[in-house]
């Protein structure tokens, strides 16, 4: 046990038996007998999370950047562009200075320029963002760098996480940059919709507060490791904010690289999920009590070559069971392109069996 007098010294307590032999003794200087003064330091005064936090954020503060971003936004009366700044957090993940942040930070843009841990200012180019995962990647111009080069990050397993364990975000919120805020993480496995409209799956729930311009930058664990990237918080509640797995970055990252673009099959339609009447799954043994509600077919589409109409509801996608839209958004992936599927549905009461050959979506 350890007390401070108001001269600022510390003193150990010692064990009860030597406070008993001298409990009506006291020194010269007043202190209590039994009490010994020890030289305090801020190593010794850290306790052991202090010393995860500060560990962790020596790691990964090299790798994070600050991004801004310029875009055109309709023009002035004269016809001028008027411009529009907005910017966010981001972290390099390869030592060639390729950077992961979100999609919506990047969307749109005239014109990136990332600052660095250290203070050095670099345009950036735009590798490739995927808005259905509110992911993106960007490069720093190499013509730009200087010795020493960009850190890379540690990239962690967010399949290995456990609730309550240490979650650290740090970024640039309203442009403080290298802004540190920790907490836990709350929960697994959370569902969140991205700006276009499709689920992100397995979304990482933490109470590390959250704030505009923390978009993109890193969540990582007490070892520094990169175990998602901060996206959004829910407003007005404090202490809901939510990180895309570090898993989902990697596949996402690694197909944007490759193509510039996540690849994904549509079929055509707008629909909304709908509770099914008992007697009707009963009748037919669905796996699922909803489906998703063709509320329109779209002209030249593969929905309307494969004779979907408006009211039907589908209720499986290739023997997968379809609850509603965000299952159909689920499986309707690239491997779909081009692949006669089968299509179930239910039309008034009638089961219906129609083929469907998904395009890629534009």
């Amino acid at each position: 046990m350890n007390l401070e007098n108001h001269s600022g010294v510390s003193w150990r307590v010692l064990g009860a038996s030597h406070l008993d032999a001298a409990s009506e003794k006291e020194s010269v200087s007043g202190n209590p007998a039994g009490i010994q003064p020890i030289a305090a330091s801020d190593g010794q005064l850290l306790d052991a999370y202090s010393s995860a936090v500060t560990s962790a954020v020596e790691r990964i503060s090299p790798s994070v950047v600050h991004i801004e971003v310029h875009q055109k936004a309709g023009r002035t009366r004269s016809g001028e562009p008027r411009g529009r700044q907005g910017g966010g957090s981001g972290f390099v993940f390869t030592p060639d200075g390729l950077i992961l942040t979100n999609s919506h930070v990047v969307h749109d843009a005239a014109r990136i320029a990332v600052t660095l841990a250290d203070g050095r200012h670099m345009p950036a180019t735009l590798i490739g963002e995927d808005p259905a995962s509110d992911l993106a990647v960007i490069r720093l111009e190499r013509p730009q760098f200087d010795e020493p080069g960009p850190v890379a990050a540690d990239l962690g397993d967010s399949q290995k996480l456990r609730v309550g364990q240490i979650a650290i975000a740090i970024g640039a919120p309203y442009g403080f940059q290298s802004t540190v805020t920790a907490g836990v993480v709350s929960a697994l496995g959370r569902s969140l919709r991205s700006y276009s409209g499709r689920l992100i799956d397995d979304v990482i729930q933490t109470d590390a507060a959250l704030n505009p311009g923390n978009s993109g930058g890193p969540l990582v664990d007490s070892a520094g490791r990169v175990i998602g990237v901060n996206t959004a918080t829910i407003l007005p509640a404090q202490g809901i904010c939510f990180a895309i797995g570090i898993n989902t970055a990697k596949f996402v990252a690694s197909r944007l690289l490759r193509d510039g673009r996540i690849r994904r099959s549509f079929v055509g339609i707008s629909g909304q999920t709908v509770p099914l009447h008992r007697r009707i799954v009963r009748f037919y043994d669905l796996p699922k009590e909803s489906g998703a509600l063709v509320q329109s077919v779209e002209e030249n589409s593969p929905a309307k070559r494969a004779g979907l109409r408006d009211g039907d509801v589908i209720v499986e996608l290739e023997g997968q069971p379809v609850a509603g839209v965000d299952d159909l958004h689920r499986l309707l992936t690239e491997v779909r392109v081009g692949v006669t599927s089968s299509l179930t549905v239910l039309r008034w009461t009638e089961k219906l069996e129609l083929k469907v050959v998904p395009e890629e979506a534009r």
